[in-house]
């Protein structure tokens, strides 16, 4: 295993250590329990979004905290489920007062532990509502869910949802209009390696030198199936046609286009897939009015990629379009 790293078992810790330090004047890094909010505190009278997950994801999701996107962000171990504790402490440190969204992943630690928090800060008199995301295509049930796995759609989310906050929505709106995106939005990955977690030392699973896991997570968990590599287009098309058939998106249909990398991808092969994914939609009659393209949730090192459709309205376009200001995603301010 080669790493830049010190103890694998501080990892998380120094990481967020150097991400306090990097973008001072945007975050505030808490480390017992582990959380991250925007600096300069609570945002008084408006919505707070809280996310989180574990780590390895990169920049999901503590870089998306800052204005436009999330108010808080909690981190847990690598490919670890952030605890009930540090979902608390976020939620509270980010109330003003009009209540919190909870933006969930549907992975079960994730959605249990972030049940357990918004009992807690209910308790003490916070008003939390929670959505969880569930826009993978490729299984119904993996070892970390029950029903579809919350990947890219989790990204497009949090930034037409953060906009909807800044804007100043109350939680009703801004619940409603996280469970219209969730509803709108469809994903599929690849990979054509395994990850290594640092505590492991060892890849996730073995894929062989001409082979490609087809449907895979952002854990490395199994995906639909194994094939031997194919051509950059031909792999696509293999994302792209059952994300389309799922929702079904239709000629006609405007959508946002988002093609991730999975944190071992160069930008290169990224766009090259985007061109190709873009070229069918057309085809299709489909109108891609935004895009996306980058690594924005990621697996560790792995090489390979996801395509999201999300398909727009004109209120989730102009949210899309709003000004965000965070460490992964800036513009318009």
């Amino acid at each position: 295993m080669k790493k830049i790293i010190n103890d694998p078992e501080n990892v998380v810790e120094e990481s967020l250590r150097g991400m306090a330090m990097a973008h001072a004047d945007l975050l505030e890094v808490h480390l017992d329990p582990h959380y991250i909010v925007r600096a300069g505190g609570p945002d008084e009278g408006k919505v707070a979004v809280v996310s989180g997950g574990g780590a390895g994801h990169e920049p999901l999701h503590g870089g998306f905290v800052g204005y436009g996107m999330l108010h808080a962000a909690c981190p847990g171990a690598v490919f670890t489920s952030p605890t009930p504790d540090q979902v608390e402490a976020a939620t509270k440190a980010v109330d003003g007062g009009a209540g919190v969204l909870h933006i969930v992943k549907n992975y079960t630690g994730d959605v249990l532990n972030f049940e357990t928090a918004a009992e807690l800060a209910a308790a003490e008199g916070s008003q939390v509502e929670a959505v969880v995301i569930n826009d993978d295509v490729a299984v119904k049930d993996s070892l970390y869910t029950a029903g579809r796995r919350g990947v890219g759609g989790t990204v497009l989310a949090e930034k037409i949802v953060g906009a909807a906050a800044e804007r100043g929505d109350d939680l009703a709106s801004v619940t409603s209009l996280c469970e219209r995106v969730n509803a709108n939005v469809r994903s599929m990955g690849l990979a054509l390696t395994s990850c290594t977690v640092p505590h492991a030392g060892k890849p996730t699973f073995e894929l062989g030198e001409d082979e490609v896991e087809v449907g895979i997570g952002i854990h490395g968990e199994p995906g639909r199936e194994r094939l031997p590599i194919e051509p950059a287009d031909a792999l696509v098309d293999r994302l792209l046609n059952p994300v389309l058939e799922d929702l079904p998106f239709e000629s006609g249909s405007q959508v946002l286009l988002f093609v991730n990398g999975m944190g071992g991808t160069p930008l290169i092969e990224l766009y090259l897939a985007y061109a190709r994914a873009e070229e069918v939609l057309r085809e299709r009659g489909i109108s891609v009015q935004r895009r996306l393209v980058g690594n924005y949730i990621t697996s560790l090192e792995m090489q390979g990629m996801s395509v999201t459709l999300l398909r727009l309205d004109d209120e989730m376009t102009e949210l899309w379009d709003a000004p965000v200001h965070t460490p992964a995603l800036r513009w318009g301010r």
